[in-house]
């Protein structure tokens, strides 16, 4: 946590100082996208974990400092991540008649990401313009289900890198690699069983203003 707001720290601090001698540039937009999610069990050897796919969905907004390069972007986003856990391959959970179950998480999540556009491209950019982004996610839990097998973290960081492409100054493409900081959830039979959210995102964002 110390090293998150260490970031935003500098975060801000290369803003206050660039906006005060160059002009920027804000605008907001949609994103839709998905992610592939791992629930990455501290001991991996204690049970089978499936991946899968959950949906995002949620509104971005951006500001850039013209003639540098360097912004920010702050979303507001629905995003489900979930994973199948084979609790029913172990004694301990299958003589509760608990079996191989999907664990669903529902999250408001709060990305803040500094931004890196490649903007001088003699024009080209105008089309196609490409771009990197890291930033932590605050991610607060808001529904799960087996809440009788798990006990579930209510608001974790999440540490995001991503990299994609700008098209015509309208439409954002981007993947991203993802983990928790910190646990997500603890089985509740065995308090050591901990896990992390590790997972990819691509993700679709249209921007209503240049």
């Amino acid at each position: 946590m110390r090293k998150i707001s260490l970031f935003i720290i500098a975060v801000l601090a290369l803003l206050c100082g660039a906006t005060a001698s160059a002009q920027t540039e804000t605008r907001w937009g949609v994103t839709a996208g998905a992610n592939y999610n791992e629930i990455h069990l501290k001991q991996s050897d204690i049970m089978p974990v499936d991946k899968a796919f959950g949906p995002m969905v949620g509104l971005t907004g951006e500001m850039n400092i013209q003639g540098i390069g360097f912004g920010v972007d702050l979303s507001l986003l629905y995003s489900m991540r979930s994973g199948k856990l084979h609790y029913g391959d172990y004694k301990v959970w299958s003589s509760l008649g608990i079996g191989n179950e999907t664990v669903r998480m529902h999250s408001i999540d709060v990305p803040l990401n500094l931004k890196f556009r490649w903007h001088k491209m003699n024009g080209f950019e105008d089309k196609l313009m490409p771009f990197v982004a890291v930033g932590p996610t605050f991610s607060f839990l808001v529904s799960s289900n087996l809440k009788d097998v798990n006990h579930y973290t209510p608001v974790s960081v999440i540490m995001h890198f991503g990299a994609g492409i700008e098209l015509y100054r309208h439409l954002q493409l981007q993947g991203g690699f993802n983990f928790s900081i910190g646990q997500t959830l603890r089985t509740q039979l065995l308090d050591e069983n901990i896990a992390k959210n590790r997972y990819w995102t691509l993700t679709a964002t249209y921007f209503f203003k240049e």
